[in-house]
């Protein structure tokens, strides 16, 4: 029975990191046809999550697009090393959270940075590509004080949160950007009308 669960988990974990592979790549190409960001000030006011760093260009030539190919390709050799010692062995079945827990680090490890791009007939967000049909719709929040992201940075605080609600598999689900000033939200919602978004209050 264990040995059919780490079968089911590394089944998953190849699909993911093959589908983030070409979604990346996808993205990569794609990015060159962005009507936004364009210039070097439009990618330096806009921050990404979690670390509130500066968004780099999506290129193919990158070092993080570069750690992502490599990466994936080490990440499924070290994957199937760890099934074969799991199936062949008993040196991880004894300890099952274990070596499930090595599964995750593994898939989880080879990450390209956030990134926001609008196209033509949709955005690129997180390194994935999603049509205007798969966009629901989107919404602007200035951080104020009292505003949940207030106070994680200096160039958060008084900025713009982008939320976009997008469709993924099976789902909708809302992600975000911060934009540090008003021009360019108010050039990402022209943008947006254009293609029939909808903006939510």
């Amino acid at each position: 029975m264990i040995d059919i669960l780490y079968i089911v988990i590394f089944l998953i974990g190849i699909g993911y990191l093959i589908q983030y592979r070409l979604n990346i790549k996808k993205a990569a190409e794609m990015s060159h046809d962005a009507l936004f960001p364009k210039r070097q000030t439009d990618f330096q006011h806009i921050l990404i999550p979690t670390e509130w760093k500066e968004m780099e260009p999506l290129s193919k030539n990158t070092k993080t697009y570069q750690y992502v190919k490599w990466g994936t390709f080490f990440a499924l050799v070290l994957l199937f090393i760890l099934l074969i010692m799991v199936l062949a062995t008993d040196w991880l079945k004894s300890s099952f959270i274990s070596s499930a827990y090595l599964f995750f680090i593994l898939i989880s490890a080879v990450k390209h940075k956030s990134c926001f791009y609008v196209l033509a007939d949709g955005i690129i967000l997180d390194g994935r590509y999603y049509s205007t049909q798969q966009i629901q719709s989107y919404k602007t929040e200035k951080i104020i004080r009292w505003h949940e992201l207030y106070g994680y940075s200096t160039r958060v605080d008084n900025g713009y949160k982008l939320s976009v609600k997008v469709k993924g598999t099976l789902i909708f689900t809302t992600k975000y950007v911060v934009i540090e000033n008003q021009e360019q939200v108010n050039k990402i919602q022209s943008l947006f009308d254009e293609q029939g978004i909808a903006k939510v209050a």
